[in-house]
């Protein structure tokens, strides 16, 4: 029998034994080959997965003259017991390395065939020897060590003709990509490269949009965070201490007053596309006073194209015109003496410790105190391999679809931004299952908020707001849907920085009075009218959720709707009931949250609109006017 499918629906992965190595005692790992579309129920009786240990041939198939049916056209084969499984791959390469690969695999198993079919079956029989029973022996031999691609012998060389020169060494590669690195990053694994702030490496692979195959300057090779490093470009200001991508007015002068330095400088992008502004703060800014001054760096009309910050002093590039008032106030309040810069001090999270590492040995956890608990458990403080702080959720049995979430995982793991809690792993070869996350040391938003009541100001609460946003924006831009999006829901970091958490864990939840909304515990505060009727969830619903987030964050914590119980809320808001404007909210902030409220999902506004939106509130001079 044969099965034909492309290459890219096909998974390698290690599953635990049930019985252990009798000498050692140790667990044994089972490799298989899975297909993408055996379904869950399934697994217990393993179709879709083919035992590594039980392939008996693997081999490229040779291809006569003619059409391929189907897309991918570089074929190989895999024998398991008595079927002939043939794999398209979309490149000869493609294919090779999963040969080479798989041979190495089964090199020790005790059942490789002696003969075997180099070519397809068709047509009712085997092209190679016409042979038209399925089960007929090979009709050539099987050398699982010798390569089906021959190489050329090389012509005999003729008598009488020069040697010719030894070869050139190879060019340097003008077009590879050169990095530099914008944190340091410690290898956790042995297949990964240390990074060092300021050291340039190649890259050398982008397989994985998270993770970089690249080369440092002594030689080694390994996998690399993609969001540590940057291109080395001149116009690439990533590279530089002083700029700063994401950051509006308000959090600019957080930074430079935190850091308190006379003449404390970052470049920013502007509130206009394309633009930048240098934000300068100093303790003598007139009567006395501190102060911030924000500078736009203009743009001549003449050509070649030329910035400057006083027009007398014009340069062809930004990092030309930081040099220059770095020794020269020219107009400024004062020179640009003191670049600061969150770079070095806290970086990003990865998408895992490591390139595909999202099963975590939890012998490798430390367990501290407790965090706290929910839905699914409880939450402790911990760390991993004794070093790096985290979070780690022990999932309390029958509280969630398990089978469910662990294949969700790996996919909730490449959400990766600076505005979500990121998921490191899971362990999942045990009850109960620990989910392991990101560390915020400040805890949950709502406490955080009803705790420092008071405290906040308005700038600081639509900084809170903007970083959801952020956050929203991303999983809106990959179809990911929160379905839970509440202050409870967001963590703070010891910087203030609120990041989205617990995104799509609503649909893991086995509590009816949670997922029915008639439940108690449904929250229905947060839910437009489609989800508490019809249940039906989506990026529009999430915006309705976040203006009730606003809401909470500009009341300090206030609970929606604090009088009234989910049945009268559900009337009321049908009614076109909506919750009243905070004190702390300017008259653009309520209306920010109003058009969230709107009854109908495509009358409400997308994330990428709202940023845009709060993005603009925050730049202004006077946001929280009347």
């Amino acid at each position: 029998m044969k099965l034909e499918t492309g290459l890219e629906q096909w998974q390698w992965f290690e599953e635990l034994d049930n019985v252990p190595d009798l000498e050692s005692g140790r667990p044994v790992f089972r490799s298989y080959l899975r297909h993408s579309l055996a379904m869950r129920r399934w697994k217990k009786y393993r179709k879709g997965f083919i035992d590594i240990s039980k392939i008996k041939c693997v081999e490229i198939v040779k291809i006569d003259d003619g059409i391929i049916p189907c897309q991918n056209k570089f074929p190989f084969q895999v024998v398991h017991d008595s079927i002939t499984l043939y794999i398209f791959a979309p490149s000869a390469q493609s294919r090779d390395r999963w040969v080479k690969s798989l041979k190495e695999e089964i090199k020790h198993n005790n059942n490789i065939m002696v003969k075997y079919h180099p070519k397809l079956w068709a047509d009712g029989s085997y092209q190679c020897c016409r042979q038209t029973e399925k089960l007929a022996p090979g009709c050539e031999k099987y050398n699982l060590f010798e390569s089906s691609i021959k190489k050329a012998l090389p012509p005999a060389p003729e008598k009488n003709k020069r040697r010719p020169p030894p070869p050139l060494p190879p060019e340097e590669d003008k077009n590879e990509e050169i990095v530099v690195a914008m944190y340091d990053f410690q290898a956790t694994e042995t297949h990964d490269l240390k990074l060092e702030r300021g050291q340039e490496y190649i890259i050398l692979e982008k397989n994985d949009v998270h993770w970089w195959r690249a080369r440092d300057k002594h030689g080694s090779e390994g996998y690399i965070p993609s969001n540590y490093v940057t291109g080395k470009k001149s116009s690439n200001l990533d590279q530089y201490e002083w700029y700063c991508r994401n950051m509006n007015r308000s959090k600019a002068e957080q930074l430079l007053k935190s850091e308190d330095k006379e003449g404390g400088f970052i470049v920013r992008d502007s509130s206009q596309a394309g633009m930048y502004t240098v934000s300068l703060y100093t303790k003598f800014g007139g009567e006395g006073s501190s102060g911030f001054r924000h500078y736009h760096i203009k743009e001549t009309t003449t050509s070649p194209k030329k910035y400057y910050l006083a027009e007398k002093h014009a340069f062809s590039s930004i990092p030309e015109i930081i040099e220059y008032h770095k020794h020269n106030a020219a107009g400024l309040v004062t020179r640009l003496r003191y670049p600061v810069s969150a770079k070095g001090k806290n970086a990003p999270t990865t998408a895992g410790f490591s390139y595909e590492k999202w099963e975590i040995n939890p012998s490798e956890l430390t367990f501290m105190r407790e965090l706290g608990s929910g839905l699914f458990g409880v939450v402790r403080l911990g760390k991993w391999r004794a070093q790096y702080k985290v979070a780690i959720k022990a999932i309390r049995e029958g509280a969630m679809c398990e089978e469910d979430f662990i294949e969700e995982a790996k996919v909730m793991m490449k959400l990766t931004h600076p505005k979500l809690v990121q998921l490191y792993g899971v362990c999942t070869q045990q009850r109960p299952i620990y989910i392991v996350t990101e560390f915020m040391e400040c805890g949950c938003l709502l406490n955080f908020l009803r705790q420092r009541h008071g405290h906040f100001s308005r700038d600081i609460l639509l900084s809170m707001c903007q970083d959801v946003c952020e956050g929203m924006e991303y999983l809106e831009r990959n179809s990911f849907i929160h379905r839970d999006l509440a202050a409870r829901n967001c963590l703070v970091n010891e910087s203030g920085v609120v990041k989205v958490s617990d995104f799509g864990m609503a649909r893991y939840v086995l509590d009816d009075q949670y997922t029915s909304s008639s439940g108690a515990k449904f929250p229905v505060k947060w839910c437009p009218p489609e989800v508490f009727n019809y249940c039906r969830f989506s990026s529009k619903s999430d915006v309705w959720s976040f203006g009730v987030l606003m809401w909470e964050i500009f009341t300090e914590g206030r609970m929606p709707f604090e009088k009234n119980a989910n049945f009268e809320v559900v009337t009321m808001v049908s009614r076109g009931h909506r919750l009243y404007r905070p004190k702390l909210a300017s008259r653009y902030v309520y209306e920010v949250m109003l058009s969230c409220w709107h009854e109908k999902p495509e009358g409400r506004p997308s994330f990428e609109e709202l940023l845009r939106s709060i993005d603009e509130l925050a730049e202004c001079e006077e946001p929280f006017g009347r």
